[in-house]
């Protein structure tokens, strides 16, 4: 058996997993990097990873299949024969906007709940023995959106919300060996928030969401990648947390969260 730490980021081509990827290189963690379509930036990603120190493989799954989740474990235990950590990145959603709900279809909704939520729960259930055996720890990459119900769709505040549910659900399942925690993240600056809703609507809805938080900023991924390192090397008596990084919008009034999501 491999005698340094071995973690599992999914989703880590680009944006939070990418960043907590190469965090955890850093920290002397074996590395599985996670992609379903961006090939090229995930193996950037594990090429950083090596050049920290780390060894790190490339692995191509759809977290929603079930048979690409037991693949994507059986990589890390083939390679290294253990799996110290298991962090559920891999995210997608609709930017159909808080005001057009009711256009969002049945195949939509399907399939941002079986990515984001299905997904983990596969996730889980793939390295749960290896995780049970190492002692090890799960970070679900959740969202205020499953806090707050605001978002950016309907599903996918109902996958964030469904995450936090399975957060608590396991981190009583898989106790004493597994720690289970989640981050709900606000507003990260990354691509994937660019992409999904173009520059110019992005800088708008920065500034709204800055103005409406009492540390006034928005998480770069690293930030949200350093709360996911500390839940698994630092927080040795914490469980069942669901940990909001969202510059304290939380503590505000229902309606500056309201106008953050576009209603």
């Amino acid at each position: 058996m491999n005698a340094r730490q071995v973690a599992i980021v999914t989703g880590s081509g680009t944006g939070i997993g990418a960043a907590t990827a190469l965090r955890l290189a850093a920290r002397g963690f074996e590395v599985v990097v996670n992609y379903s379509r961006s090939e090229a930036e995930a193996e950037a990603t594990a090429a950083e990873c090596r050049h920290a120190g780390a060894d790190a493989i490339v692995c191509r799954a759809d977290v929603a299949e079930d048979a690409d989740c037991r693949a994507l474990v059986q990589a890390a235990v083939s390679r290294w024969g253990r799996i110290d950590a298991l962090v559920n990145n891999a995210g997608m959603s609709s930017f159909a906007g808080a005001a057009n709900w009711d256009a969002i279809d049945a195949e939509t909704f399907q399939r941002i709940v079986g990515v984001n939520a299905l997904g983990a729960f596969q996730m889980i259930r793939a390295a749960a023995p290896h995780l049970r055996e190492a002692g090890g720890a799960i970070v679900n990459v959740s969202s205020v959106a499953g806090a707050l119900g605001i978002g950016s769709s309907v599903p996918y505040i109902a996958s964030k919300g469904a995450m936090n549910a399975m957060t608590l659900y396991f981190a009583r399942a898989l106790a004493p060996q597994v720690r289970v925690n989640a981050v709900c993240p606000g507003l990260v600056t990354s691509r994937w928030f660019v992409d999904g809703i173009g520059q110019q609507r992005y800088e708008q809805v920065k500034t709204t969401y800055e103005a409406s938080t009492p540390l006034a900023r928005a998480n770069t991924p690293e930030d949200v990648a350093d709360a996911v390192v500390w839940l698994i090397e630092g927080a040795r008596t914490m469980t069942g947390e669901l940990l909001m990084l969202d510059g304290g919008l939380h503590l505000g009034a229902a309606q500056s969260a309201a106008k953050v999501a576009g209603k």
